[in-house]
């Protein structure tokens, strides 16, 4: 199983929304998919259309070993795709798991476990909390890479330097085979001079590590989630969606030959 972390610790720059669709994407192309809700908001389990009270088993269950991933692992309206939901509980997770032994390797341990058997999963994608905290760092000592959506105006790029800095604290101490996958370029907006100069300033400094395929800000994106449904369901042929598909793509070509499903 590939484990991609999707993270950025600035919030409101499309992590979730691209955690939802990326992996529905994936799932579509014939991988079999997993997302992780790591994010106590849980707004990846409701854009998938998991309410509240469905949620028996979560990322908490998962974290503090009470559950196992068959156990918190449900099925979406989304063929091939399940998710570990998430609640306001994991928000305490952080603070118990302050004065747990290895308490930055517990989600790693947890898909790892010999019971889990990985489920049968060929890619996991898990969606980060806002913050450089514990869970983000369960996060990225668990993934074998890290995709990081960056929103194209000017803060971004300080918000992505220190995300830089913490890749690579992690690789020193808690996971040295993490690698980047790439940065996706979202809400961007082409009527927007801005939007322009950091999508090539990003490119300028970062190179190939950049995916070409961008996100662009787009009405039927923020709609889905309401209706508990991703972009590439809620309206296939929006311009969203397409850019998803392309991004999808484009990731898989950057993978690692491993396992497809049939």
């Amino acid at each position: 199983m590939i484990t991609i972390a999707i993270a950025n610790q600035k919030g409101g720059v499309g992590k979730t929304t691209t955690a939802i669709n990326i992996a529905t994407a994936m799932a579509a192309s014939g991988w079999r998919t997993l997302l992780i809700d790591l994010d106590p908001q849980g707004n990846a389990s409701t854009g998938l259309g998991i309410q509240n009270a469905a949620r028996e088993f979560t990322t908490y269950d998962l974290l503090m070993g009470e559950a196992a991933l068959p156990q918190v692992a449900q099925e979406t309206e989304i063929p091939g795709l399940d998710i570990v939901p998430a609640t306001q509980d994991l928000s305490g997770a952080e603070v118990e798991l302050v004065t747990v032994d290895d308490r930055t390797h517990r989600l790693r341990k947890a898909l790892a476990a010999p019971q889990t058997g990985f489920a049968g999963y060929d890619i996991a994608f898990i969606d980060c909390p806002p913050s450089l905290g514990l869970l983000t760092l369960n996060a990225l000592a668990a993934a074998d890479t890290l995709m990081v959506p960056l929103q194209c105006e000017f803060f971004a790029l300080e918000g992505l330097s220190q995300l830089l800095q913490t890749v690579e604290r992690v690789q020193q101490r808690f996971n040295p085979d993490l690698g980047i996958v790439g940065i996706a370029l979202t809400m961007f907006d082409r009527r927007n001079r801005l939007t322009d100069q950091v999508a090539d300033d990003v490119r300028d400094c970062l190179g190939k590590l950049v995916f070409e395929n961008v996100i662009p800000r787009n009405v039927r994106l923020s709609e889905a989630p309401s209706h508990g449904l991703p972009a590439l369901i809620y309206d296939h042929n929006c311009s969203g969606s397409r850019a998803y598909i392309g991004l999808a793509r484009e990731l898989i070509g950057r993978l690692p030959e491993k396992r497809k499903a049939a």
